[in-house]
């Protein structure tokens, strides 16, 4: 894909996970608005083309989203709904086959029009598809950062360690960032992480990069039934804590990286180093 902008200041993050169920679009959708909170820019596309939740989420029923986007030749900002002011969504749709393995063609307009609008933001957050389809493989691929959301379950370490395998091996990815959710303490989630981390530096020689963990918190779950984001919700929760902790990371790290990120299009991995 062309370079569509040269000064970038954008920084793109995948948010993914090895298997469903894991809250992986919770933590997509509270670090946004952490994000928000924290006078960022950031808009949260929905990237799980088969079964799109993040609207139901937010308790909305969005007008267009991105099959009109790709099929009807709408612009990307005619297809944005506001969260708040400043932050943004780009909502799928679900029970459209096409979209979960979108062809090469597709792809490149979707990022062509997604690169044009995201400029404006600090943040292009990608909520992908759990596993290891070939559309979430692209976005994971083409981002510039990856989170991967896992919990203490060794179902959701084995099948995110499955996915990290096929980033590694067959899309020369190296960098992810790991976020331990619905975590009873910091051990645990320490454990978790060490577990995986070390499988990964054994099999496949990278080393991931912890990123935080977010407390099991029944807040949250309050707080999906209500169709409220739990940083709205419940700021002061302990999980809202953790995703305000994960959130200023990621700040300092593209504040870090301004020179870095300027120099590559917003959907470009960085180099392995």
């Amino acid at each position: 894909m062309e370079n569509v902008m040269n000064n970038n200041n954008t920084l793109s993050l995948a948010i993914m996970s090895g298997k469903g169920g894991v809250g992986k679009t919770n933590i997509a959708l509270n670090l946004g608005y952490a994000l928000h909170q924290a006078k960022m820019k950031a808009i949260l596309m929905d990237c799980d083309l088969g079964l799109a939740n993040l609207d139901v989420l937010l308790g909305i029923s969005p007008e267009r989203n991105l099959r009109d986007l790709l099929q009807t030749g709408v612009n990307a900002e005619d297809v944005v709904v506001a969260i708040e002011n400043g932050f943004d969504m780009l909502p799928a749709t679900s029970g459209i086959p096409e979209l979960v393995e979108m062809d090469e063609d597709m792809q490149d307009i979707l990022f062509k029009k997604l690169v044009l609008l995201a400029g404006s933001y600090d943040f292009l957050m990608l909520d992908l598809g759990a596993g290891i389809s070939h559309t979430v493989l692209s976005f994971a691929e083409l981002s510039q950062l990856r989170i991967v959301v896992v919990t203490p379950e060794p179902t959701s370490m084995t099948d995110s360690y499955a996915m990290i395998k096929v980033l590694v091996t067959q899309h020369q990815v190296k960098d992810f960032l790991i976020v331990v959710n619905q975590a009873t303490n910091a051990n645990e989630a320490n454990q978790t992480f060490e577990r995986l981390a070390a499988a990964c530096k054994n099999f496949l020689d990278i080393d991931l990069m912890n990123l935080g963990f977010v407390h099991q918190d029944q807040t949250l779950v309050e707080s999906v039934r209500r169709q409220t984001p739990l940083m709205k919700f419940a700021p002061d929760a302990p999980a809202s804590k953790d995703i305000r902790g994960l959130a200023k990371k990621i700040m300092r790290y593209r504040e870090d990286n301004l020179e870095r990120i300027a120099g590559r299009p917003i959907l470009k991995n960085f180099p392995s180093e």
